[in-house]
């Protein structure tokens, strides 16, 4: 594979250090085509003017992270924004000391689009938006030199905007995509600035937006959601097809202390949900990451708030074994053997033209590899890729700084071959009698 060493090295970087990149993911993806299908059945929804929300549940290390961001990608290369956080203690869906403005704030710092994939897109949004409504004036027939000129676009782009009023707070949201526009058109950037802080949600008083803006509200805890769906009309607006926002660690919800605020955080999920699910948003997908304890967990979890259990709970039919990847939860299954040993394979390939070698670790070292690690005790239930990737690579660096030693010595065994008996005698019997790429 031919890849930038940028890339390469932020790939291993950051493998090795058991977080999820942000760019290079097509090169090492493997598997979940299952789930990446269902998701984009909904991105299509979304698409036609729908809206969808999902739950993404995995153990840690799983590959609920990587799957959400292999969708971020997904979803902007199909023409969609999309915005991304994680919750923590600082960053709730409820709570009155400012943890769901903090939500909002990494969401709109995160904000992405096809041409700015690393977040920070808002101002390149407002730009684009303006700039292809004076296109759209040019194209009918006005030089820009014509005195009316900028009295069309104007125009316009208030007839763009008005559709915004109809929604909760839109007046004021289209009051300030006003402002920006008179201060974009008259080269003030500082105003056009105080405008793109007050989008973000950086305001803290109403005072400072009255004095700054002229608009009465300022975005807070409490109707943080309402301008995520504003914000998703204005994208649809500006030529976008949509947003996708996806909420990582859940599990901070669960840990929660005080029960009253944690069932006001699923509260807040449930009316999310509702939304999404009965048509009142439009345009909008909502994908949220959690492990199965903070989703099935009927003390502190999901489901200790039952009208969200009632709605989530697996039927009769669906199975650990079979799934239903149209429910709103999906379930991750564990990579197979081969796609892990598949996904050694890209590893040694991006790591030898990191370091500008050739790779050294034949497919018998992969699959030895993929092996040994499944024959560790308790290995089968608790070994994830996240593990498996960062071992591999710390072997791969091994191999790299140590080019006297073979790699079997590298991974503890002066000879290793496979048998065709090997399979059957051994006690881990898990299917690699039958492992075949």
């Amino acid at each position: 594979m031919q890849i930038p060493k940028r890339i390469a090295s932020g790939l291993i970087n950051a493998l090795k250090g058991g977080v999820v990149p942000r760019v290079g993911l097509g090169y090492i993806a493997v598997g979940r085509d299952s789930e990446i299908n269902a998701l984009l059945h909904d991105v299509a929804i979304a698409e036609d003017g729908g809206a969808f929300f999902r739950f993404i549940v995995g153990k840690y290390g799983s590959g609920k992270s990587f799957l959400m961001q292999t969708m971020r990608q997904h979803v902007m290369d199909r023409g969609f924004a999309a915005a991304d956080a994680d919750l923590s203690p600082e960053r709730r869906l409820m709570g009155t000391k400012g943890q769901c403005l903090a939500t909002y704030r990494e969401l709109m710092m995160s904000l992405s689009v096809k041409a700015k994939p690393d977040g920070g897109a808002l101002s390149l949004i407002l730009e684009k938006w303006i700039n292809s409504v004076r296109t759209e004036v040019l194209e009918n027939g006005m030089a820009a030199d014509n005195p009316f000129f900028d009295v069309e676009v104007e125009k316009r782009i208030f007839a763009k905007i008005n559709g915004l009023n109809d929604m909760v707070h839109g007046f004021d949201f289209a009051a300030v995509i006003a402002v920006y526009y008179r201060a974009f058109r008259d080269g003030d950037d500082e105003k056009s600035a105080k405008a793109v802080r007050w989008l973000r949600g950086e305001y803290s008083t109403k005072t400072e937006a009255k004095s700054d803006l002229g608009v009465n509200v300022i975005i807070s805890d409490d109707n943080w959601y309402d301008y995520i769906k504003l914000m998703c009309a204005f994208l649809v607006s500006a030529g976008y097809k949509g947003l996708v926002v996806m909420i990582d660690e859940l599990v901070n919800v669960m840990k929660i202390p005080n029960s009253t605020t944690r069932q006001y955080n699923y509260e807040k999920i449930l009316m999310m949900y509702n939304d999404c699910m009965q048509g009142k948003a439009s345009h909008l997908g909502i994908i949220m990451g959690g492990t199965p304890q903070c989703i099935e967990d009927t003390r502190r979890g999901v489901f200790s708030y039952d009208a969200l259990r009632s709605r989530l709970e697996r039927g009769r039919f669906a199975t650990d074994e079979v799934h239903d990847m149209l429910a709103p939860i999906i379930r991750l299954n564990p990579l197979t053997y081969e796609e892990l040993t598949v996904l050694t394979e890209k590893l040694s390939e991006i790591h030898a033209g990191l370091y500008g070698y050739e790779p050294r670790i034949t497919l018998e070292d992969r699959i030895y590899f993929v092996k040994a690690e499944f024959e560790r005790v308790g290995a089968q239930t608790n070994v994830t890729p996240r593990e498996m990737i960062r071992d591999f690579i710390e072997l791969l660096n091994i191999a790299y700084q140590n080019p006297d030693k073979t790699i079997p010595q590298l991974m503890g065994e002066d000879e290793f071959k496979f048998s065709e008996g090997e399979g059957e005698n051994s006690d881990s019997s898990d299917g690699f009698e039958d492992f075949e790429l």
